[in-house]
């Protein structure tokens, strides 16, 4: 669902990332409000007060989503959730569960907690500007009033019974506690969500034939993501479904191809990369796991170098982001794939090698399994 990510900092134990995307969207914002929103509303100010305002007025968008989402971390930390950290994207943010609520109750309150914590700040940042209106200049009143707005819209465009948006999980909460059954709730706010994205791109169709581009082009992107989200959610919820209680040794392959510590590089690449063209091999000596070594580590090698040069010397310790328990749960592997962007991880029991579990072993089994649920 995301791109690159870059870490900023930490906030009440989470993680805060932006994915490349905000980051160029923040850009966006600023220049949008410096040159069109606050000159249309506060004429007669100069050039450098407009671009501090579209300065400051992002950074607050920027911290009200922060807000949002960590409401949304604080209650799903409360119920037992495991919260990976906090991504901004886009078209806003989102804490990152490693799994689904556990009931119906948890779902409502962790969704319900988004939008209540964007009409909190709203209410505060209108009252704010209300008694501030004329003892504090125009320029900072002005963010102000921005903020008291936009908190309003996003929290409006939350409830929006469209899932993955809060009042989508919402309605998912409701299904979920009429039928109890948490596959078929989310079949039916994914399918909503796809139809209210439907709804936006037709939207955005009207307004490009009429003539206005930009607003078009917003709606037509807004609806196409939000169609997608809704359907990929639905996806990855059958998918993890699919695999929970099934274990890493189901799928891993045995007897793997390993190297000795005393391969030279020319050898590693001659007789294992150009053979198996495999990104990865691990490093075993007496039957015991030393490490691991990559192309990119041979990349790093002098060609010349190659026939004095020893796997043992460039191989990396494994740590507990390439290695796995044969005996873990298969979702935690996706997971953990997912997470380092890695297709391979190592099967170890007790410090030995005892198989790879590959990405593309996972997709076959999951890929027939997802033919007959989806």
């Amino acid at each position: 669902m995301f791109g690159r990510k870059v870490t900023l900092f930490k906030l009440a134990g989470f993680t805060v990332r932006a994915d490349v995307s905000w980051l160029v969207l923040a850009f966006l914002i600023t220049w949008s409000l410096a040159v069109g929103v606050f000159p249309y509303y506060y004429k007669g100010l100069s050039q450098q007060a407009y671009w501090w305002m579209g300065v400051c007025g992002a950074l607050g968008l920027f911290g009200s989503i922060v807000f949002h989402e960590l409401c949304h971390s604080l209650v799903a930390r409360r119920y037992g959730l495991l919260i990976k950290g906090i991504t901004l994207f886009i078209f806003g943010g989102v804490a990152e569960m490693e799994d689904e609520p556990q009931n119906p109750k948890t779902e409502f309150l962790m969704a319900a907690a988004g939008p209540a914590s964007s009409v909190l700040l709203s209410l505060i940042f209108h009252a704010l500007s209300m008694a501030t209106e004329n003892a504090w200049p125009t320029v900072v009143n002005g963010v102000i009033s921005y903020l008291g707005w936009i908190n309003g819209t996003l929290a409006i465009f939350n409830l929006l019974p469209a899932f993955p948006l809060d009042g989508g999980r919402v309605l998912r909460s409701a299904l979920w506690k009429y039928k109890g059954d948490l596959r078929w709730a989310t079949l039916v706010a994914s399918r909503t969500g796809s139809l209210f994205g439907f709804g936006m791109i037709f939207l955005g169709i009207l307004s490009l034939l009429r003539g206005n581009f930009i607003g078009g082009v917003w709606w037509f992107v807004i609806g196409m993501f939000l169609r997608n989200a809704s359907q990929m959610s639905y996806q990855q919820l059958v998918l993890r479904k699919s695999l929970e209680g099934v274990r890493v040794a189901r799928f891993m392959k045995g007897d793997p191809i390993t190297v000795s510590p005393s391969t030279s590089v020319e050898e590693l690449v001659n007789n294992y990369i150009y053979r198996h063209h495999f990104k990865m091999y691990p490093v075993v000596e007496r039957n015991r796991l030393r490490g691991v070594v990559t192309i990119n580590q041979v990349k790093q090698v002098a060609r010349e170098e190659w026939p004095v040069r020893t796997v043992g010397e460039l191989a990396e310790q494994c740590t507990i982001d390439n290695t796995i328990s044969p005996e873990a749960d298969a979702t935690k592997a996706l997971e953990q794939m997912n997470r380092l962007g890695v297709s391979r991880l190592l099967v170890v029991d007790d410090g030995r090698l005892v198989g790879i579990l590959t990405l593309k072993d996972m997709l076959t089994f999951l890929s027939l399994r997802v033919d007959v649920q989806v």
